[in-house]
């Protein structure tokens, strides 16, 4: 019998247990395709040696067999195979390795997702879990195992700040736009995160395939086996960059589609025929099962075209999102956001997805309840509790939008360092809700999520601490919507 770690999983050993994860978290599945959810799973220590051992290539049960033994001095080698078996086939069971009577057969069951299949009905959605594995979230279980010290799973880089495009909202200031990681950081940064067991690497920038380097990067990144998320207007996509994102199962992709007017997609990026060059690339990547989320930010000039953009997503079987967020530029310069949509457009805005998605109050429902559970001394945002930015000169940020609070600069600390010990990272760790005495009164808290870098842009000293009313406006705005929605619910059941 032939065993392998099934391709779309990730395995970490932290020495005392190990930690096995599909890419749910990190990569793009098809448009209402829950199918392919696997989930987190820790296992023990010896459970660890025993993953440790299997690759993404079969071996037969003697070949690991024989690579267990050499960590357990004084074991007979079939109690040895027998123990094995017995873990691969409940790691098989719960879908992270898979296994064949003939190396064919193994190869053949770890499967890529593919845009040919089907998708699911509604009514399997509505009887699919949304938590597989009963156990701790893998987030729960490091706090938990590490005493609250936080783990780093993610890291942003920008491999470049360089752009072929010139987007009217981007909240990089255009004329900062002209500089590339060089080689040895890039490497210098995965050895790192490989050190630090990182799981996911976000490749970004400005344009990422305007970097010489980049299929070279993205090889890199699969030989150190992360989850890579790769950021891109995809218009100067060709053949080799495709072959090497095929060999990366734990490969998705993310590029931004305005509208499917030529017109107003161009007006945007203010680069005529750049609709149709990212247009063309979307359906290349279809073709060639690379997972794929297509971003839509609605703002003044597309707010009465974008739905078809999600239509033609949907059609796709693309994993589509569209939002109305818009940063202020890093600088604290705010021109970008003439694009933002009023409250009033922003209204109209969410009516639309209410009539397009029968469950939108229902799992707002359910976040407000969450945050009723809230206390002053809650966390305000997961900023450098998993995961940081790092830019092309080597600067570390708390995320990519916040670009003037420098935690360190890897050229000149280890990003461990860093990540421990910096000042500026122990001062947003520390801050709480009792932090925002405006928001503990506030009586729409339920329906509002704090975020530090959208004060920190908008504000003109770049203060997180002061709460940006735009977003408080939302949240009221949340909050009628929300109330009208519960008063015609009870009104309805008083009527039956």
């Amino acid at each position: 019998m032939y065993y392998k770690q099934r391709s779309i999983c990730l395995f970490r050993d932290y020495g005392e247990f190990g930690l096995i994860t599909d890419n749910r978290n990190f990569g793009y599945r098809h448009t209402k395709n829950f199918k392919n959810d696997i989930g987190d799973k820790i296992v023990s220590q010896s459970g660890a040696i025993f993953l440790s051992v299997l690759g993404r290539k079969p071996q037969t049960i003697d070949e690991l067999a024989q690579k267990i033994s050499n960590q357990f001095s004084g074991v007979d080698i079939e109690t040895i195979k027998n123990d094995a078996r017995d873990f691969y086939c409940m790691l098989e069971k719960d879908g992270f390795i898979v296994s064949g009577n003939t190396l064919q057969e193994c190869n053949e069951k770890d499967k890529r997702l593919s845009y040919k299949l089907i998708d699911v009905t509604e009514s399997e959605i509505d009887n699919l879990s949304t938590d597989l594995h009963s156990e701790k979230s893998t987030q729960d279980y490091f706090e938990e195992y590490f005493k609250g010290k936080p783990q780093l799973t993610n890291l942003h880089i920008e491999i470049t700040s360089k752009c072929n495009e010139r987007c009217l909202h981007c909240y990089i200031p255009h004329e900062n736009k002209f500089w590339d990681i060089s080689p040895d950081v890039f490497y210098n940064i995965l050895k790192q995160c490989k050190e630090m067991r990182v799981l996911h690497i976000t490749l970004s920038g400005g344009e990422p395939l305007l970097h010489k380097q980049f299929c070279d990067f993205l090889r890199k990144c699969r030989e150190y086996d992360f989850s890579v998320n790769v950021l891109s207007n995809l218009t100067l996509l060709n053949d080799e960059i495709i072959a090497e994102m095929k060999e990366n199962y734990l490969l998705g992709v993310q590029t931004s589609l305005y509208s499917m007017n030529p017109n107003i997609h161009d007006e945007i990026t203010q680069v005529k025929g750049s609709f149709e060059k990212t247009k063309n690339a979307i359906l290349k990547l279809i073709e060639n099962d690379i997972p794929l989320q297509i971003s839509c930010p609605i703002m003044k000039q597309n707010k009465n075209s974008y739905k078809d953009v999600v239509n033609w997503a949907n059609e796709h079987k693309i994993n589509v999102v569209d939002d109305f967020i818009i940063l202020a530029r890093y600088n604290h310069t705010t021109d970008n956001l003439r694009c933002r949509l009023s409250i009033d457009e922003a209204e109209e805005m969410i009516i639309n997805s209410i009539s397009n998605d029968k469950k939108y109050f229902e799992i707002m429902e359910s976040e407000v309840e969450q945050k009723k559970k809230s206390t002053l001394d809650d966390i305000v945002c997961k900023v450098c509790y998993s995961s940081v930015c790092i830019t092309e000169m080597g600067n570390v940020y708390p995320c990519a939008g916040w670009q003037d609070y420098v935690l360190g600069n890897i050229k000149e600390k280890p990003l461990k360092e860093i990540w421990d010990n910096s000042d500026k990272v122990q001062y947003l760790r520390e801050l709480r809700k009792k932090d925002f005495p405006k928001c503990i009164q506030c009586s729409e808290k339920e329906f509002c999520t704090m975020c530090l870098v959208r004060n920190a842009n908008e504000n003109p000293l770049g203060d997180p601490l002061i709460v940006n009313e735009f977003f408080c406006d939302v949240a009221k705005l949340n909050k009628r919507l929300f109330l009208d929605w519960k008063k015609n619910q009870t009104n309805f059941q008083n009527s039956l």
